[in-house]
């Protein structure tokens, strides 16, 4: 009877692995069919679907990349998104890390209803500061430039990164910081030292979030970033409005700009998993 069971436990095991084995695949099928078809020259592509290469690998070429990272404004709008994206990020991560310990662990007056007054920033769409933020950026000098791209990204991740870290350093037993405090840790090194190292996994998992959300933001690109470098989103979308079904230049550009966060997650994958993990355990 155990080895009924045993065999049928390892049966159902093995349709489980089965099914998302080919749910994976399934979902990975755009993103394929994206890399073939960015892979191939416009006249194949008029001929018939991107799938007709798989059984004839020969007509695969990485002369569209070429061509692509030989025009200057696409190499430029790339380096434009990297410098809105790697410091858009980095701001929130400390930003909200310092907050987060603040909410958490430090006695002030009025923390509960300034960190009440935060969330509630969580519910701001983006499309009602638009405006407002345009006419201030434009009275001090930031319309259509970098700096305040990465300003109006910041202060639209802080929220939900002081709300996500606050709760997770919470979480972190009361004794230990105590401890560390007879010892004469102050509360900088406490921070340093014993928070921030325990808090990793949700700090990188918010890395991971606030990054991708900035790499493949458009809108707020489109009002306040400089028309005449802009970020990879924008380039692209006016490469369709330039040329229309340019699909020689538009897949391996897309594929290109997606390429990007699909390395930061795979390369921070253990640590999102990790953070995910331990906020729902706790």
């Amino acid at each position: 009877m155990s080895f009924v069971h045993a065999a049928a436990s390892k049966a159902a095991g093995g349709a489980v692995r089965v099914f998302l084995v080919l749910a994976g695949l399934f979902w990975l099928l755009p993103t394929i069919g994206l890399l073939v078809s960015s892979l191939l020259d416009a006249g194949e592509l008029d001929r018939g679907g991107w799938w007709r290469a798989l059984t004839a690998p020969a007509r695969l070429t990485t002369a569209n990349y070429e061509r692509l990272l030989a025009d200057e404004a696409i190499t430029g709008s790339l380096l434009s998104t990297v410098a809105i994206a790697v410091p858009a990020t980095l701001l929130v991560l400390v930003l909200g890390s310092c907050a987060g310990y603040a909410f958490a662990w430090l006695e002030f007056p009025g923390r509960d209803a300034l960190f009440l007054a935060v969330v509630a920033l969580l519910v701001v769409p983006v499309q009602v500061a638009l405006i407002p933020v345009s006419e201030l950026f434009g009275a001090v000098g930031l319309f259509e430039t970098t700096a305040g791209v990465v300003l109006f990204h910041t202060a639209f991740g802080l929220p939900f990164a002081v709300f996500l870290l606050r709760n997770f350093f919470a979480q972190i037993p009361r004794e230990l910081l105590e401890a560390a405090r007879l010892d004469g840790a102050g509360e900088l090194r406490l921070f340093a030292q014993v928070v921030l190292p325990l808090g990793g996994p949700a700090i990188a998992s918010l890395g991971i979030f606030q990054f991708l959300w900035v790499w493949n933001d458009m809108l707020v690109a489109l009002v306040f970033a400089d028309s005449a470098n802009p970020p990879i989103t924008v380039a692209l979308q006016q490469q369709v409005r330039q040329f229309g079904n340019n699909i020689d230049v538009l897949a391996p550009g897309a594929f290109l700009s997606m390429a990007v966060p699909l390395a930061v997650f795979f390369a921070f994958q253990r640590q999102f998993t990790t953070g995910v993990m331990a906020g729902a355990v706790k």
